[in-house]
């Protein structure tokens, strides 16, 4: 390259005349040309030796500028495996990532790292540095990151004094994983730019308004596997009410037991499975008409805890899961937006007729796991866009009477049924049901006494599964 570029700079001698024969101002813009093409790849090998050398475990992906947006796949929180695969590939780029020229995913997790290693490249957009042994991080490091957008600090040893004032002044920083670390209360000192925050499986016990101050553009909120609720200051009442934007809240796994007061209008999602809660009281909900999913399976709630007030104005909720709680009998005054309703393992024993008359919208109920002996005729007739019934694990002895005609699944299983009335699938004017799939297998149903005319109607033999 050397002599390729001597030979080239040597210019023809001037002619007596004046003129130059080898066109000199022609070759000297070569020259530089090459000179600087020369250079550019010296850098780059030089950058790439470096990182090689600083960091020699960890991979440095690097991805070319596309064209137009790209956007965050949409995430569903709650899986650490499909979070690891995803952060792993380093294939969900934000917007602003495609303002680079180069896209750089630096992967360092399973490396036994005690810190932050050195050489990792400044214009990284994610850092993935899960399951090492982490326990402080470098004060002002983070800093020198400008373009950060990603953080995963999942599965280290962080603790409380470990990360104080680490994330002050990191100016783009919009998703950070802190799950499972040693994190006793929730920093303080956050980006304000932060939209994602996983702080799963510490040690949380207390938390403060003041904390949410820092970052009013979060969005999603992840603090299951905490033991918040634990002592008398741990929750303050409206401590997320400065969270305007927040969308998703997940407080599973905790020690609540009550849901927490105040909440911030936007939210969709509220998660609070396996907390203590025994009641909810009379306008919990109030003014978050826009909530549509509702977790609260596995806590202590009874048929005297929901009165007929406690989902007031949630005018827009979808899915309610009240599993493995101790209701003696179906909620009423439900929101008439239901489409999922999840009430296994209760100890529910009958279905009223009208239990579900309000629910036009329904679309999947689940009631397996309970202890029910009675089903009034025709109590799901209302539900006329249900798809999917699941009334296993009960002690029913008959096929509920006049099921819904859009139902395309029925789960019957693991009962005491002995017969299958004659109007249970077949009534009205149906000449063809749309169940697709019956299953009546574990029940003690005697095929010498079934009346054919109530599975007439049936799509073939193969929709009904006796065993």
């Amino acid at each position: 390259m050397r002599e390729n570029l001597d030979s080239s700079e040597t210019a023809q001698e001037p002619s007596r005349d004046g003129n130059a024969t080898g066109e000199p101002a022609k070759n000297k813009v070569i020259v530089e040309g090459r000179r600087e093409a020369h250079q550019l790849e010296n850098n780059r090998r030089i950058e790439e030796a470096a990182t090689r050398e600083t960091i020699p475990e960890c991979i440095v992906s690097k991805t070319e500028k596309r064209s137009g947006p790209v956007m965050h796949e949409k995430r569903k929180a709650e899986v650490d495996g499909d979070e690891e695969n995803e952060m792993k590939r380093g294939t969900n780029l934000s917007k602003s990532e495609t303002e680079d020229k180069r896209v750089r995913v630096v992967q360092c997790s399973d490396k036994n790292f005690n810190k932050i290693p050195h050489g990792i490249p400044y214009n990284a957009i994610y850092i993935l540095l899960m399951n090492n042994r982490i326990n402080s991080l470098q004060l002002d490091l983070l800093s020198e990151y400008p373009s950060l957008d990603f953080l995963a600090l999942s599965n280290n040893r962080l603790t409380d004094g470990a990360i104080k004032r680490a994330f002050k002044r990191v100016p783009s920083l919009k998703r950070l994983y802190m799950d499972r670390n040693l994190l006793q209360s929730v920093p303080v000192d956050l980006p304000a730019s932060l939209e994602e925050l996983r702080l799963d499986s510490n040690h949380i016990r207390v938390m403060s308004d003041r904390a949410w101050m820092q970052c009013p553009s979060l969005s999603v909120l992840s603090l299951s596997n905490n033991s918040l609720g634990s002592g008398s200051e741990s929750f303050p009442i409206g401590v997320f009410s400065p969270l305007s934007n927040l969308r998703t809240l997940n407080l599973d796994y905790n020690q609540l037991s009550s849901v927490p007061e105040d909440l911030p209008l936007s939210i969709k999602e509220l998660y609070l499975k396996g907390n203590l809660i025994k009641r909810l009281p009379r306008g919990i909900f109030r003014g978050i008409s826009g909530l549509m999913v509702l977790d609260l399976s596995a806590n202590r709630l009874t048929s005297r805890g929901l009165v007929k007030d406690s989902l007031l104005n949630t005018t827009h909720l979808e899915s309610l899961n009240l599993e493995g709680n101790r209701l003696k009998q179906v909620p009423r005054h439900l929101p008439a937006s239901l489409k999922t309703l999840n009430l296994d393992g209760n100890l529910i024993s009958s279905i009223k007729k009208a239990a579900f008359t309000s629910l036009k919208s329904m679309e999947h109920l689940s009631l397996a796991k309970n202890k029910i002996t009675k089903v009034a005729a025709g109590a799901f007739r209302a539900l006329s866009a249900l798809h999917q019934l699941d009334l296993c694990h009960n002690v029913l002895q008959q096929v509920p009477r006049h099921l819904p005609g859009a139902l395309h699944s029925v789960a019957l299983s693991y009962n005491r049924i002995q017969s299958v009335p004659r109007d249970a699938f077949c009534w009205g004017n149906q000449t063809l049901s749309g169940l697709v799939r019956v299953q009546l297998e574990h029940n003690f149903i005697d095929f010498g006494e079934l009346d054919m005319r109530a599975v007439s109607c049936l799509r073939g033999s193969q929709v009904v599964h006796f065993y």
